[in-house]
C-alpha cells in the first residue's frame, strides 16, 4: 500500500530470530492469552470459507425491514431528547437533498441493514460512514492526514454495514451532481473494489507496518485518484489555516478586565447561561482524567476563558454542543468541543444486541472508537458528563478540511471513492483481522459488483423516504426552519 509506514522490513530482526539461523528442534507452541494462536494462513482460509455461507454475490440483495419506520417515524423518534427549538433546523437540513436525508438518517439506514447477509466477521464501525465523513485534519505536529472524521454512531458491528453506507452515499452524491446512471454505479463499485483490494495489501504487510499505515500524499497514487489531486490540494490548503486561532480571533472580543467572551453569531454561536457556563467548565475536571498524563501537563498550562453554544452538523443538530475557549500565559487561544454523546443509533439493530441497553459512558465508547479506527487521532480526545448527560471533548478547529463528494466533477467522483473505500478498509483493519477480510473478499469483482447493486437500490429507496419527508413538511406534519 503506498502509505507511510515506521517498521523494519520482513525478516530484518535479529540474526537469532525470525528469519535468523535455524536452533534445531521442533518448533515451539505458545498459547498466550492477547496473542495470535493461528498463522496468517488459516485466517485467509477461513475467510474464503465465509463465502460458501454467504457467497458475495448476495450482498447484492435489499428489502426493506419487515415493519420498517416510515422515513417520517424515523425521524420523529430520533428527536427524541434533543433540543426542540433546534428540531426545525435539521429538519431542513435533511430536507435539503436525498443525499442530505442519508447523512442524518443512520438509524434508519441500520434498521434496513438488520436482515441483510452477513459474514458474522466484527469490526469496529464508522456507524456513519457516508461520503461526507472523510477529510482532512492536523496531527499534534500539524501535519495533515485523511481518514474518517466522524465517530458518533461507532460502535463493533458487521464490517459490511459501513461499506453498503459509503457505496449508497456515493450513488446520491452522484445524482446530485447530475452524473448519469453508469458514473453513479461506478462510484459505488469503485469504493468496494478499493475496499478489497486494500485489505488484500494489508494482508500482505507486517503486521506492524499495517497497523501503522497512515493516509498521506501517497494515497492519491495507491488509490489512482490523480484526477482529484487539485481538489485535495485546495481542501488541504484551506485546512492548514482552519484552527482555534483562527475561530477565535473571529468570534472572540476582549472583556474590560482584560479576559476574553465569545461574540454571539446566532443560530450557529450563541451565549449560555452562567449556570451552563459553569457546569460546562467544570466537567472539564473529569475530563482531564480520561486523557494521557502528557496532556494533562500541556492542558494545565491554559486557563478557561469561557463557554458558548454552538450548533453542529446535520445527523447531530439538536444535540447539546458546546466550545470552550481556553488561553495560555501567552494570551494564545485553545478552542475544546465539549459535544453531547448519544446512544449510537445502530444499537437496536445490530445482530445479538435486540434490545441491548446503551454503554455506560456514549463519551467514552466514542473517543475509543475514534481511536480504534485511526492511526492518528486528536491528542486532546476525552469524554466527561455536564448535568447527568455523557459528553464527548475534542480539539474544535484541528486543521479540518473536508471534500463535498456532491459537488465533484463525474471524473472526479470516482477517484474519491477509491480514497474514501481505501481508508474504510485501512480503518477496519485495526480490529478485524485483513487476512480474513481479504479471504472472503477475493481477488475478483464479484463483491464490488454486489455492493454497487446495493448501492442503486438503497439509493432509490432513499430518494423515496425523502419524498415523504417532503410531504410531511408540507402537510404541517413537520417543523422546518431556514437551513444554516
Amino acid at each position: 500500500m503506498a502509505v507511510t509506514t515506521g517498521g523494519a522490513k520482513a525478516g530484518a530482526v535479529g540474526g537469532a530470530g525470525v528469519g535468523g539461523g535455524a536452533t534445531g528442534g521442533a518448533r515451539r507452541e505458545f498459547a498466550v492469552a492477547g496473542f495470535a494462536t493461528e498463522r496468517d494462513g488459516r485466517a485467509r482460509e477461513r475467510g474464503k470459507a465465509l463465502r460458501e455461507r454467504v457467497p458475495r454475490e448476495r450482498h447484492a440483495e435489499f428489502a426493506p425491514a419487515t415493519g420498517r419506520p416510515t422515513a417520517v417515524e424515523a425521524l420523529e423518534s430520533s428527536n427524541a431528547g434533543r433540543i426542540a427549538s433546534l428540531v426545525p433546523l435539521r429538519v431542513a437540513r435533511m430536507a435539503a437533498s436525498p443525499f442530505a436525508f442519508l447523512r442524518g438518517s443512520a438509524g434508519l439506514m441500520a434498521a434496513d441493514l438488520a436482515a441483510s447477509p452477513v459474514t458474522g466477521v466484527t469490526a469496529q464501525l464508522c456507524g456513519d460512514a457516508h461520503a461526507a465523513n472523510f477529510g482532512l485534519y492536523g496531527d499534534a505536529r500539524g501535519r495533515l492526514v485523511m481518514d474518517i472524521n466522524d465517530f458518533d454512531e461507532t460502535v463493533p458491528g458487521p464490517w459490511e454495514w459501513d461499506l453498503k453506507r459509503l457505496a449508497a452515499s456515493l450513488v446520491l452524491a452522484a445524482r446530485e451532481t447530475g452524473a448519469d446512471e453508469t458514473t453513479a454505479r461506478d462510484a459505488a463499485r469503485h469504493a468496494a473494489g478499493s475496499y478489497r483490494r486494500t485489505v488484500r495489501t494489508l494482508a500482505k504487510l507486517p503486521a506492524l507496518d499495517a497497523w501503522n499505515a497512515v493516509a498521506d500524499e501517497q494515497l492519491v497514487s495507491f488509490a489512482e485518484a490523480h484526477d482529484l489531486a487539485d481538489v485535495l490540494e485546495r481542501v488541504g490548503a484551506k485546512a492548514l489555516g482552519n484552527t482555534s486561532a483562527r475561530f477565535a480571533a473571529r468570534s472572540t472580543t476582549r472583556t474590560e478586565d482584560g479576559g476574553w467572551r465569545f461574540t454571539a453569531a446566532p443560530p450557529v454561536l450563541t451565549e449560555v447561561t452562567d449556570a451552563t457556563a459553569t457546569a460546562v467548565a467544570d466537567s472539564l475536571g473529569a475530563y482531564v482524567t480520561t486523557v494521557p498524563a502528557e496532556v494533562r501537563t500541556l492542558l494545565g498550562r491554559h486557563r478557561v476563558e469561557d463557554v458558548a453554544f454552538r450548533v453542529v452538523g446535520t445527523g447531530s443538530v439538536g444535540t447539546r454542543s458546546y466550545v470552550v475557549l481556553l488561553t495560555d500565559h501567552r494570551d494564545q487561544p485553545l478552542v475544546l468541543q465539549v459535544k453531547e454523546a448519544r446512544p449510537s443509533a445502530l444499537l437496536p439493530y445490530l445482530p445479538g444486541r435486540s434490545g441491548a441497553q446503551p454503554l455506560e459512558h456514549e463519551g467514552r465508547r466514542v473517543v475509543l472508537g475514534q481511536k480504534h479506527m485511526q492511526v492518528v487521532s486528536d491528542t486532546l480526545l476525552g469524554w466527561t458528563t455536564v448535568d447527568g448527560l455523557p459528553y464527548q471533548v475534542r480539539q474544535f478547529r484541528n486543521r479540518k478540511g473536508s471534500v463535498d463528494p456532491a459537488a465533484l466533477q463525474p471524473a472526479q467522483l470516482d477517484d474519491y471513492a477509491r480514497i474514501t473505500g481505501a481508508l474504510l478498509a485501512r480503518a477496519h483493519s485495526h480490529t478485524a483481522d485483513p487476512s480474513l477480510l481479504s479471504g472472503y473478499c477475493g481477488k475478483s469483482e464479484a463483491l464490488d459488483e454486489a455492493i454497487a447493486t446495493h448501492a442503486v437500490a438503497y439509493a432509490d429507496r432513499t430518494e423515496a423516504d425523502h419524498a415523504d419527508l417532503l410531504t410531511a413538511i408540507k402537510s404541517g406534519r413537520l417543523p422546518t426552519a431556514p437551513g444554516v
